[in-house]
């Protein structure tokens, strides 16, 4: 039976390099896989899925209004599909994750969703929460927080590098505006 995953961790821990590990795992077999990440990620030099290690592939983009699951069926249709992969689960909406979980349940195509937990307030993104609320397996990959322990938060920074504690949820950004960190510092750096 097909599963609906969720890798979930902060920034920095791997998890692009690890779906883009796991997409060349199917290729090398022969398996079609379906690459999907956001579309709001257009900074210049960006591939449509890359990693801090220089790896990258194209991908489809979704925006809020996209039917994950319609255009997964038609490239299912021309080519059965090994699973799909998306990066950037974060950024999905509820809707989305259903259909997901309908392309698993019923279209038999394992889903590998890959994402944040949490926003740089330590607040749940809707797309992860309906996937940590409905995914069939939860797995958290580690990232390392400057003293040693495992970063689970994502604090982001302006251009000094001084934490910031308020703005929109989503701020397209790299290590240049975010810095994973344990729940510890991270608490210390917004002086809370």
């Amino acid at each position: 039976m097909a599963k609906l995953y969720f890798y979930f961790a902060s920034m920095n821990a791997g998890k692009s390099s690890t779906l883009l590990q796991t997409a060349f795992n199917y290729g090398e077999r022969g398996m079609k896989v379906s690459l999907w990440t956001a579309a709001l990620d257009d900074r210049p030099g960006f591939g449509a899925i890359s990693s801090r290690i220089g790896l990258a592939s194209d991908a489809n983009r979704f925006e809020q209004q996209t039917d994950i699951a319609a255009h997964v069926l038609a490239e299912h249709a021309e080519t059965p599909l090994a699973c799909v992969l998306v990066d950037e689960a974060q950024f999905l909406t509820p809707d989305q994750v259903w259909q997901l979980a309908k392309l698993a349940d019923e279209a038999g195509i394992p889903v590998l969703c890959y994402g944040l937990r949490t926003d740089f307030q330590g607040e749940l993104f809707p797309g992860s929460a309906t996937l940590l609320g409905i995914a069939d397996k939860l797995v958290e990959m580690k990232a390392v927080c400057d003293c040693g322990r495992k970063a689970t938060m994502n604090l982001r920074v302006d251009e000094n590098g001084k934490a910031v504690s308020e703005g929109a949820q989503t701020e397209i950004g790299g290590n240049d505006r975010y810095v994973a960190m344990c729940r510890k510092h991270f608490s210390q750096a917004l002086g809370q």
